[in-house]
């Protein structure tokens, strides 16, 4: 592995950091304050987005996307990192699952997505099934060529922004080794379809402004052309694209960790008690030094495992290793910038309160940290036959 970044790659990080910085950066008090972000200002970031030619960068350069690889793409992530979820959710980066469609849902969603014209969100989530996917409830029935689907989803990010949704719904059932198990089918769902409803979701303390949604199907009849893959593929169409949506939050945490810790050593800088700064003070001088390690372990975990995928190497565990040990560091590195802060550290002039908050689902959305430690374990088992 090769440590250096490319031309093309510092291109990207200087770019999109000078974008959060100077354009997103200015809009976030807002966003906090009044809890949305208004679909004129989202429209807005989403319009210079695409002059800049940044739009879609994760989509192949073949439907019409940027064709970042993924380190390029982990890098571009970690900068939009350090902004609101609110707004940088206006770079559109359309769901890679999309690239499953066939010639007619790729006119239709695809194309749509990477034009800037059409916002797709993903569901899978339940109130009984969340990390046991296989478990859910939303039940998709035949009838004639068509299919009949009833249930519910919740927590669905940017829902409420969205023109049409990806939705995994159980399709039967198949007896395994350790007992029946569901059958999953994935479904390409639009807005306004009868039986479908997109309805406000919980008021979360993080991330405001980045509403969750919940998804109600009643009869909601679809035809056959809507199943993204195959019937029943659904597994197989999310190992293919989802493999690496962990490798986002791994390189987000990363880059709000930094921003965080950016404001922690200049506050030790600067503020000054009992005649001195702070930051020599060895309780805080001490704190930094352990959160610069934590920060930089984690950015080297992440670029490494994005490297593994584009060398066509397994990279299961090495996932989930950036995404454990990135969204925890993210954690501690709130925390203790909070502490160095003091009081103010707590109070809404400052966003230091809203870097703790929002880090907390960081452990929790996209495999919880147990499933990760979970996932690293039988990777380390299974060979020894355990």
């Amino acid at each position: 592995m090769h440590f250096g970044l490319t031309q093309e790659q510092e291109m990207v990080v200087d770019t999109v950091r000078s974008f959060v910085e100077k354009e997103l950066y200015p809009l976030e008090a807002e966003v906090e304050r009044s809890g949305i972000c208004a679909p004129e200002i989202g429209r807005e970031i989403q319009r210079k987005v695409m002059e800049m030619g940044f739009y879609a960068p994760n989509i192949p350069e073949a439907y019409g996307g940027g064709g970042l690889d993924h380190l390029t793409f982990a890098l571009l992530e970690r900068e939009l990192g350090r902004a609101s979820m609110a707004l940088s959710v206006w770079w559109g980066r359309p769901s890679n699952i999309l690239c499953a469609c066939n010639d007619e849902q790729r006119e239709r969603y695809l194309l749509p997505s990477v034009r800037g014209e059409r916002i797709d969100a993903l569901a899978m989530t339940e109130p009984d099934a969340g990390s046991d996917v296989r478990g859910m409830k939303c039940f998709a029935r035949a009838d004639g060529d068509d299919f009949v689907i009833n249930g519910t989803k919740h927590f669905i990010s940017h829902a409420d922004i969205a023109d049409f949704v990806i939705v995994f719904v159980a399709t039967g059932e198949e007896e395994t080794a350790r007992g029946p198990k569901k059958k999953i089918t994935c479904f390409l769902v639009d807005r306004g379809t009868p039986g479908f409803e997109i309805r406000k979701g919980y008021n979360s303390v993080s991330h405001r402004g980045y509403h969750n949604s919940i998804l109600s199907f009643d009869d909601c009849r679809l035809p056959s052309s809507q199943i993204l893959g195959e019937l029943d593929g659904g597994f197989a169409v999310m190992n293919s694209w989802l493999y690496a949506t962990r490798i986002t939050v791994a390189a987000m945490s990363v880059g709000r960790a930094r921003r965080c810790f950016d404001m922690a050593v200049d506050w030790a800088a600067e503020r000054k008690q009992f005649g001195q700064p702070i930051g020599k003070f060895q309780g805080v001088s001490f704190k930094l030094a352990d959160m610069v390690t934590s920060i930089d372990a984690a950015d080297w975990l992440t670029l490494a495992a994005a490297w593994r995928l584009d060398q066509g190497l397994d990279a299961n565990r090495e996932i989930a290793q950036a995404k454990v040990f990135a969204s925890e560091t993210l954690a501690k590195v709130t925390d203790e910038t909070l502490q160095i802060f003091g009081g103010m550290g707590l109070m809404d002039e400052l966003p230091i309160e809203r870097f703790w908050r929002d880090a907390r689902v960081e452990r929790i959305w996209d495999g919880t940290s147990e499933i990760q430690r979970h996932i690293i374990s039988r990777e380390l088992l299974r060979p020894k036959g355990a």
